[in-house]
């Protein structure tokens, strides 16, 4: 699929429906430092500084399709306990009805707390319950899934192995898609995948795929066999085997294998990532796309999803805007103040030091590139304020500027020492500066530490000011100045 045509599908993609059958459970993560070693015990000390709760397992592949515009419905079987009560909670706040999720006094909601810092993870910390589901709950969550069968476009089956998909159960919820001509797609657990014989589409990664089928994958050829004999064993219309950093294989009875190679830029975290592939591929089937055009579309997913710390979600903006990195860097650099808040949010979850500067680089000159390498040389990820064009009428005079807000933008975009362009209207960056939060602030040796607008923000919470010196005699004036000059004796 072009950019354009995945644009299209987003646009046209509205007010889908999908179920989503399988394990539930939070995701906690807390965040810290780790400076020391315990005097008890030679293990780290983390310092936890921030906590985050999410929806796990099943609830990640719920998140994922909230993120893509989907609608979803959900059956499952969790605790009559606190965690469960959150959990019920989470659905309700994101606008996801609980009819189909039953509490049971006879489970443990399934939790995961995972501790990190500096970016790694530290420990894991599991509370669940495994044991099967009992009779009346599986029979519960049959007669809702029949209800809702002809209310959507796509079911997507969750195996985490916590004990809702028992065996039974998940024969049943194929034979019931099956029969109303609804597509059943599963993220499989486990080594024997009998049970899910006749779905459409499996998705298992590399280890679960040789667990499963008996073929140790070490080879292009060992996933291949590994492909067709699942496809051919369990009476699949397809199956996406997922193989880390070497991208997807697509088998499809009748057709010849397809080969996604991966498109991430940068690995920071795989946890979750099946869950992305499942539910792009759901929300693309249930929109229309064939199966080559939805594993695509997932494969995009992915790559968006794993440069993120965490079981995280894709939105089709993040996916259309990966696809615009490639053709055109310098629109993917050039974000609005609210986009690049979030964006920064995960650099500095990521350990990335910020710098930002400010200007109106009119008329781009040498002194300003050096300036700007040498701002970039101070952190990780160099922001640059760039004054709007009425901005910089009321600072400069009506006359200025020479070049537009989007045509300066674009150019100083196309400097690899800038990572991210953001355009501001105020008449100083102060409003921005407060809202990014920067490590670094960064003006010219002109200025005076005292006069730097934002030093007070930046050293409230940490951070410091850098003064910088520009080339002596470059300036834009100089230049119009210069021109002047030389087309008047002309």
């Amino acid at each position: 699929m072009t950019g354009n045509e995945i644009k299209e599908f987003f646009l046209r993609a509205k007010q889908l429906k999908a179920l989503v059958v399988g394990d539930l459970m939070l995701d906690e993560y807390l965040w810290g430092k780790a400076e020391r070693i315990s005097p008890e015990a030679p293990v780290a000390v983390v310092d936890i500084t921030r906590q985050d709760m999410r929806l796990g397992g099943a609830g990640n592949v719920i998140n994922n399709l909230l993120s893509l515009g989907c609608e979803v419905r959900v059956a499952s079987v969790i605790g009559d306990d606190e965690d469960g009560r959150t959990i019920l909670t989470r659905l309700e706040l994101r606008g996801v009805e609980a009819d189909g999720v039953v509490l049971s006094a006879l489970r443990k909601t399934s939790r995961k707390t995972r501790v990190l810092a500096s970016n790694q993870q530290m420990l894991r910390i599991d509370r669940e319950s495994r044991e099967e589901i009992d009779l009346a709950s599986s029979q519960q969550l049959l007669t809702y899934v029949h209800q809702q069968l002809p209310q959507v476009q796509v079911v997507l089956l969750s195996d985490y192995l916590k004990g809702v998909l028992t065996d039974s159960l998940t024969r049943e919820l194929i034979a019931l898609c099956r029969s109303a001509k609804v597509p059943v797609l599963v993220d499989p657990k486990g080594k024997d995948y009998t049970k899910y014989q006749g779905a459409t589409l499996l998705t298992p990664n590399r280890k679960e795929a040789a667990e499963a089928s008996g073929v140790a994958i070490s080879s292009g050829d060992d996933v291949s066999r590994a492909g067709w004999k699942l496809l051919q064993e369990l009476s699949l219309d397809a199956l996406i085997l997922t193989r880390s950093e070497e991208g997807m294989s697509l088998f499809m009875a009748g057709r010849d294998e397809i080969q996604l190679p991966t498109l991430a830029r940068e690995v920071f975290d795989v946890s979750g990532a099946g869950d992305t592939v499942l539910a792009t591929i759901g929300f693309g089937l249930a929109g229309g796309l064939g199966l080559p055009d939805a594993a695509r579309l997932a494969n995009l997913a992915a790559g968006v999803v794993v440069g993120k710390v965490g079981t995280s979600t894709v939105t089709p903006d993040e996916i259309l805007r990966s696809i615009r990195v490639d053709v055109d860097r310098t629109d993917a650099k050039i974000r609005t103040s609210n986009e690049l808040q979030q964006i920064l949010l995960e650099e500095k979850n990521h350990g990335r030091s910020i710098v930002f500067t400010n200007g109106c680089f009119d008329l781009l000159h040498v002194g300003h590139v050096k300036y700007l390498q040498k701002a970039r040389a101070l952190g990780d990820r160099l922001v640059l304020g760039l004054n709007s064009d009425a901005s910089i009428r009321r600072l400069k005079g009506e006359k200025r500027p020479l070049i537009g807000e989007e045509e300066r933008g674009h150019i100083l975009a196309a400097l690899d020492c800038i990572d991210y362009v953001c355009v501001f209207d105020e008449d100083t960056p102060l409003e921005l500066i407060d809202l990014l939060r920067p490590d670094i602030l960064v003006k010219g040796g002109d200025y005076l530490a005292a006069e730097v607008v934002g030093k007070e923000i930046v050293e409230s919470y940490g951070g410091r000011v850098e003064l910088i010196s520009f080339v002596d005699g470059k300036s834009t004036t100089n230049i119009i100045e210069k021109i002047l000059s030389q087309y008047r004796e002309e």
